[in-house]
């Protein structure tokens, strides 16, 4: 590895509590060399969300191909300003790790509006299930298109889906640029895209032999619910994850309701009836996890289970609040999701942030209750570690690849700055994001998409609605 030379200097204050860094950091993998930058970025206020919560102000990073090649204090960076082939002075700008949706339905952007101010039960069996039944591959690629635009817009790079018809997913997101942790949902009555659930496991074996090896997309398998699910299905989907290696992801005590109904059906709570199944284990992403008791809790952490947290969904839809501090003291890997948009109704992280730290606040009434800096690890390196990705995502660092997201910090409702961490968590917008980038490759830049036809979509969507309202769904 070649050495970057410095001389001594004592690291200067940064906002945010995060200390300066006099050291830059360089991967083992890509040394250092003029000439061997695709992108560098100089100006910054470099958020990194390392383990150190490391920050550099003002700071530089450079890029080499989809890769982190070196980032540090400006000094030991820009002099190879001449030989980078792009150079971006991201002054007024703080660049942080694309945020990481460890949880949604993305092609339900078309639903965004449908039915709302009910029940869960009564929103999912009487609205969205009867829409559902409509839905189609075509549909599902628009939809979804529709959602990485948005997603994007507002800083998401990554995100974990569940729902019809993935392989028109993972095809969207693709075509957007985006990452995606991807996986057809599974359930006993029979689905619009594969029929019987027979066919379901085996459309997920051809979805894991598909995306085996691609740069962008991965596959979980993805059984709906303890209550639309079987014992033998349950089953069925664990030995499927542990042939072959890739996460179980399920929705697990939303509301009461669901748990007084397992209770009475098979003498447990959702949580004790996965665990008496084999389901809870470190291969396991439970999304929600509303209702638990201190027991389940201590058994999530022992098992290993890593949680999405939907804070807005849970509230809208009058699920309850997640045990998430509880959750973080005991260890249990928390990540940040939006759910999908007829429960939530956007894709906006900056706005889950934001909800997710004053929810947890109001709720054990205490100020300190998750700060900042915890909720926006959720967004960020957290979300990485629930979906496995730590070691390629979530945080800006040497050898991980290059997926960040400009943030313009040249705004009323972001002056003056003192602390970097509550600023992105409960000032910033989604509409603050300025430039988009995964793997090297740009995805929004000025306000535009370099990657997907947003009229198009935006038409495509329209007419979705229009069907919509012609068979009286609405």
């Amino acid at each position: 590895m070649t050495k970057i030379q410095m001389t001594e200097t004592t690291p200067s204050p940064v906002p945010g509590g995060g200390r300066g860094v006099d050291e830059p950091r360089v991967s083992d993998s890509n040394p250092v060399h003029e000439g061997s930058f695709d992108l560098l970025i100089k100006n910054a206020l470099l958020v990194t969300m390392d383990p150190a919560l490391t920050i550099f102000h003002p700071g530089s990073l450079a890029v080499r191909g989809d890769t982190i090649a070196a980032l540090g204090p400006p000094e030991d960076l820009n002099h190879w300003e001449g030989s980078a082939r792009e150079v971006l002075d991201a002054g007024g700008n703080a660049v942080l790790p694309g945020l990481i949706n460890s949880h949604t339905h993305a092609a339900m952007t078309l639903f965004r509006g449908l039915a709302d101010d009910l029940p869960l039960e009564e929103w999912l069996h009487n609205h969205i299930f009867p829409a559902e039944r409509h839905i189609t591959g075509e549909w599902v690629y628009w939809g979804t298109l529709l959602a990485c635009a948005e997603m994007i817009a507002s800083g998401t790079t990554t995100f974990c889906d569940m729902y019809l018809f993935e392989h028109e997913v993972a095809r969207a997101a693709t075509q957007a640029g985006m990452r995606a942790l991807v996986g057809e949902v599974l359930y006993d009555f029979p689905s619009p895209n594969y029929g019987p659930i027979a066919q379901g496991f085996a459309y997920t074996r051809e979805l894991i032999a598909r995306y085996r090896e691609d740069p962008l997309i991965a596959v979980a398998i993805e059984p709906h619910t303890p209550f639309t699910c079987s014992p033998a299905l349950l089953k069925t989907a664990k030995a499927l994850s542990m042939e072959t290696g890739v996460p179980l992801i399920i929705h697990l005590s939303e509301t009461r309701g669901e748990v007084e109904r397992s209770i009475a059906q098979y003498g447990r709570s959702p949580a004790r009836h996965l665990d008496q199944l084999g389901l809870l284990d470190e291969n396991l992403i439970a999304v929600h996890t509303v209702v638990l008791d201190e027991a389940e809790l201590d058994l999530l952490a022992a098992r290993g289970v890593r949680v999405a947290h939907c804070p807005e969904s849970n509230m809208k839809l009058a699920s309850g609040v997640a045990p998430v501090p509880e959750m973080l003291q005991r260890g249990i890997r928390v990540g940040l999701g939006t759910d999908g948009c007829a429960s939530n109704n956007n894709l906006d992280l900056f706005q889950e942030m934001d909800t997710a730290a004053k929810l947890h606040k109001v709720f054990h009434r205490d100020p300190t209750v998750l700060d900042a800096p915890a909720v926006l690890k959720m967004a960020t390196s957290g979300g990485a570690r629930v979906l496995g990705l730590e070691d390629r995502i979530g945080s800006l660092e040497a050898g991980k690849k290059a997926d960040l997201i400009f943030l313009n910090l040249d705004q009323p409702h972001l002056t003056p700055l003192y602390n970097i961490y509550s600023h992105l968590v409960y000032c910033a917008r989604g509409a603050d994001v300025t430039r988009v980038i995964v793997g090297g490759r740009t995805l929004m830049a000025g306000g535009r998409f370099l990657t997907l036809d947003w009229e198009e979509v935006a038409r495509q969507a329209r007419r979705f609605a229009e069907n919509l309202k012609a068979r009286g769904l609405n």
